[in-house]
């Protein structure tokens, strides 16, 4: 990503300072963020295997499970989906934002039946954080990852795509992993209704 630092200044006199930032072509987000800065990007969801997904979720009142690409399905954690599987105090796993207390332990068990991700991804204007986890076997098999906005980004890619290589997603030649597997077509997931 690149930074520029820009001053308004009014009378002469400087009354804001801003930093603006663009997504390169290397930024896992880039194609999620058009050049016009105040474009938003909001995902906080369980991704898996379409199959074990819709299996594991059908018992959970407010789940809601959409297909991506490659075989994969998101369960976004709306507002209905927390407060059903979240606790009364609201409570989350230290580190992230919308996983519910309690609730890993959940993806834990249905990641007996194949890799089980939960990301956070929120973006605004090219600046934005990330959190991930992927369980598999019955056991947390990557992270917690973070990445705030003040995090260089790692070689190795951020959490969320770090969390799709897990589920076998990789980037081709012309699309990077959100695009693979078809979480770029969404600006909102919580808002996107199931198919």
């Amino acid at each position: 990503m690149v930074a520029r630092h820009v001053v308004l200044l009014f009378g002469g006199l400087p009354i804001m300072r801003a930093e603006i930032v663009t997504p390169t072509k290397n930024s896992p987000t880039h194609d999620l963020l058009p050049e016009a800065n105040g474009v938003s990007y909001d995902l906080k969801a369980v991704i898996a295997e379409r199959g074990l997904l819709t299996a594991a979720a059908a018992t959970i009142a407010g789940a809601r499970i959409t297909p991506l690409r490659c075989g994969l399905a998101v369960m976004p954690m709306t507002d209905d989906l927390f407060a059903v599987v979240g606790t009364p105090k609201g409570d989350c796993v230290p580190g992230f934002w919308r996983l519910p207390a309690g609730f890993d332990e959940v993806l834990s068990s249905w990641s007996k039946a194949g890799p089980v991700a939960f990301v956070e991804s929120e973006y605004f204007g090219g600046v934005g954080e990330e959190n991930a986890a992927v369980w598999s076997a019955g056991q947390l098999a990557l992270g917690p990852l973070h990445m705030t906005e003040d995090d260089a980004e790692p070689a190795t890619g951020t959490p969320v795509v770090r969390a799709l290589h897990a589920l076998g997603i990789r980037a081709s030649a012309s699309e990077d992993e959100f695009q693979v597997a078809g979480l770029g077509e969404h600006r909102n997931w919580e808002d996107r209704p199931a198919v």
